[in-house]
């Protein structure tokens, strides 16, 4: 029963990347934590650039590929409370522009933390680990995978 609900999709988590607008509010919201942590004292550029890259893999790995289900009540027979908001994205579909966007947003980001860190070793590679760690589940073979049962259920 979807009372109050004024939309026709039967899982609205689908279209939720579609919707307009939203790629700018994301940018934005990069930016604007990039500014704040640019304002703290006595933190150098290059870890600020460490810091926005991985509070932002952090956030989406768990937005997008950790939580399961939808916040919505949904006349799906329950198809959607086994499925990440990235399996659910544009009914699965792969390479649609929403997914391609967001995939290519932290490779961008990981481009531009290598450059103001200027590429030392350790920066390196804790923002190589975390940029596999966000782009490895978005890989159509990875669709509907658990690796070693995390997440199952």
């Amino acid at each position: 029963m979807n009372v109050g609900t004024a939309h026709s999709e039967v899982n609205p988590n689908t279209r939720v990347m579609n919707s307009r607008g939203i790629w700018l509010s994301y940018v934005l919201g990069i930016g604007l934590l990039h500014i704040i942590l640019l304002s703290i004292p006595f933190v150098s550029v290059p870890v600020v650039w460490t810091l926005t890259n991985l509070i932002h893999n952090m956030c989406m790995y768990i937005f997008l590929h950790t939580v399961k289900g939808t916040p919505f009540e949904t006349p799906d027979q329950g198809k959607a409370r086994l499925l990440t908001h990235w399996e659910q994205m544009d009914y699965g579909v792969q390479f649609t522009a929403s997914r391609k966007f967001l995939t290519i947003t932290p490779i961008i980001l990981y481009f531009l933390t290598s450059f103001y860190t200027k590429y030392d070793r350790v920066h390196f590679v804790i923002n190589t680990i975390s940029l596999l760690t966000v782009l490895i589940p978005k890989l159509p073979q990875f669709h509907g995978v658990r690796l070693f049962g995390i997440n199952k259920y």
